[in-house]
């Protein structure tokens, strides 16, 4: 078994409860973690027997474009996105940042963070 990261994915995107947050947007980081079988793709040195990484990019990128009011929605269409395209996968962990929220305070960022098993 191995795990795949892809780390600090940002997007400028319009998440959030307030009509402001819709218009304006923000800028966001996604972190990914997906747990797969890496023994083949080690030793055939082939991207057919891995989890292709741009694939999971893109699944994230495409689904942070969709606007939702809240992140733990945005968090959920990515893992289950991930699982319905992606059999190999058995666990993922993702982790939704809005960076500088406007929440009334010197705050760097708010994250929430969702972990997935395959039923």
């Amino acid at each position: 078994m191995g795990i795949i990261k892809l780390k600090n994915i940002r997007t400028y995107s319009y998440h959030g409860c307030l009509i402001e947050e819709g218009k304006i947007g923000s800028d966001y980081t996604v972190n990914l973690e997906v747990k797969t079988d890496l023994r083949k793709s080690s030793i055939s040195d082939n991207l057919k027997d891995t989890v292709d990484y741009v694939l999971l990019n893109s699944i994230v990128v495409e689904e942070m474009a969709i606007r939702s009011d809240l992140l733990e929605h945005v968090a959920h269409r990515i893992l289950t996105r991930i699982f319905e395209e992606i059999p190999e996968i058995s666990r993922i962990i993702v982790a939704v940042s809005k960076l500088n929220p406007p929440i009334g305070g010197d705050v760097e960022a708010v994250t929430i963070e969702m972990e997935e098993y395959r039923s």
